[in-house]
């Protein structure tokens, strides 16, 4: 088959699931990569892609529905690309999930592997998540049922997620199952405002407009923080909308905006303003509480975070005379959830605001035993740091989805702590960093955490005891 016209398939059956939540299928030979099935439908698909050793395609007709399936609970599943697994008992997909991982270990990182404990899945399968980021669009996606109506449809404005892999293509959501506390109002009366007073929704490909982006974050303690960012300042429309909205919706603890001219959507390096309340939220745990700011990171699903520290505490074998080394701190969550049961604490991290969030939740906690370091983790993590602040008796690292630069890598095996507990939202590049350290350390404890139901994404737990 070239690379020619892209051919319809037909009685295509689904064989397995895949990884990034895709199935797939063999036709002569080559995997066939579709998404929105699960094993055993039997369906027409377009290709859309094709590759020596792969096709890419989506299903125009169904013959058959598997027995697996389960009806997916939201109106906009296919199309915003969010939860692509709600077509599949939450049961089945953690069984998927903790193969995959386990596949991964196994087939990337060449691992021996034992105590493989049974993944930890989430008491909510909805409303789970603390953060959700909109985007305003001046013309909604129109689905391909749509384009393929013989007749005129109105490209009404859009305030909803991006279509995966269209940048310039946002989905209008009405309904949204994974933020609960008033995530949905607050979403759809700015929308409901802004199209009142005619206020302009940014055009993402000629970058022109006045909303832009809108993040909401929720908090186990019950507080709201909103986000609006806009393309240029309009003071007088602006604050309009800041009031109404703070005015409808009094439970807002912290109502921020930003003006962001930029070309692309990040608000790390813009100063995002604090217009009504505080300038953060507040998330608890155990006891403890986290300080939130408008660009901190947290777990996104607040119960399962904990379920996944905890689990880390306790792999991590502390009992208080320990010297522990926190890698990819961010805003000192695990650092300080861990310090109890530690000596001292020593978190590094790359984002100095981050830090200082970190210090922040050590001293409104009251804790004394930690310490945090800003800069490049390779450029940080070094000798002279290490004999510095003493030999780390275990190390906690959580690295990004990249996983750790080889030099980092380096560092921790010339280091030789008697633990290492590698936290990961990517078991490849967790694998991969494993392999390195094959020789000098053995796995002996694996722990998926469901963090995200009705996605493909797990965060993973690996204990390795030198050898």
């Amino acid at each position: 088959m070239g690379r020619g016209k892209k051919p319809l398939l037909e009685n295509v059956e689904i064989k397995k699931i895949a990884a990034e939540g895709k199935s797939i299928a063999y036709i002569d030979e080559k995997i066939l990569f579709v998404p929105n099935t699960v094993p055993g439908d039997v369906v027409d698909v377009q290709v859309t892609r094709k590759r020596k050793s792969f096709l890419e395609g989506f299903v125009v007709k169904t013959h058959k529905l598997s027995e697996l399936r389960t009806p997916p609970f939201c109106p906009h599943f296919g199309i915003c690309g969010g939860c692509k697994w709600q077509n599949l008992p939450y049961e089945m997909q953690l069984q998927f999930k903790q193969q995959e991982v386990i596949d991964n270990l196994e087939r990337i990182g060449k691992m021996e592997l034992q105590n493989i404990f049974p993944i930890l899945g989430s008491a909510l399968t909805t409303l789970y998540r603390n953060k959700l980021e909109f985007t305003f669009s001046n013309k909604r996606f129109l689905t391909r049922e749509e384009i393929g109506q013989e007749m005129d449809i109105e490209r009404t404005p859009a305030l909803g997620f991006h279509v995966p892999g269209l940048f310039d293509k946002v989905v209008d959501i009405d309904t949204c199952y994974l933020q609960g506390g008033f995530s949905n109002e607050i979403r759809n009366f700015i929308k409901e405002y802004a199209l009142i007073h005619r206020l302009e929704f940014f055009n993402i490909r000629n970058q022109e407009g006045f909303l832009r982006t809108l993040i909401i974050r929720t908090s186990s303690t019950g507080e709201i923080m909103v986000v609006l960012a806009f393309f240029h300042e309009d003071r007088e429309k602006r604050e309009a909308l800041l009031d109404a909205l703070q005015q409808e919706f009094p439970q807002i603890s912290s109502l921020m905006y930003v003006i962001n001219g930029k070309a692309n959507d990040t608000l790390t390096d813009q100063e995002i303003i604090c217009y009504k309340g505080k300038d953060h939220i507040f998330e608890e745990m155990e006891g403890l509480k986290f300080k939130i700011g408008p660009k901190s990171f947290y777990q996104t699903n607040s119960g399962q975070a904990y379920n996944l520290y905890s689990r880390t505490r306790e792999l991590a074998g502390l009992t208080g005379k320990e010297i522990v080394y926190d890698l990819y701190t961010g805003t000192g969550t695990i650092a300080n959830f861990v310090a109890k049961k530690a000596e001292k604490v020593i978190g590094i991290e790359y984002v100095p605001e981050a830090i200082e969030d970190a210090k922040i939740n050590s001293a409104i906690n009251g804790i004394t035993n930690t310490t945090f370091y800003a800069g490049d983790m390779k450029d940080v993590l070094n000798e002279d740091f290490i004999a510095a602040h003493g030999h780390p008796d275990v190390i906690i690292t959580d690295p990004p989805r990249a996983g750790m630069h080889p030099d980092v890598v380096a560092t921790i095996l010339k280091a030789a702590p008697d633990r290492i507990v590698y936290v990961s939202c990517n078991s490849a590049t967790q694998a991969r960093d494993l392999h390195l350290m094959d020789n000098q350390y053995k796995v002996m404890a694996v722990q998926s955490v469901d963090m995200f139901p009705h996605t493909h994404h797990v965060e993973n737990i690996v204990l390795l005891h030198k050898r």
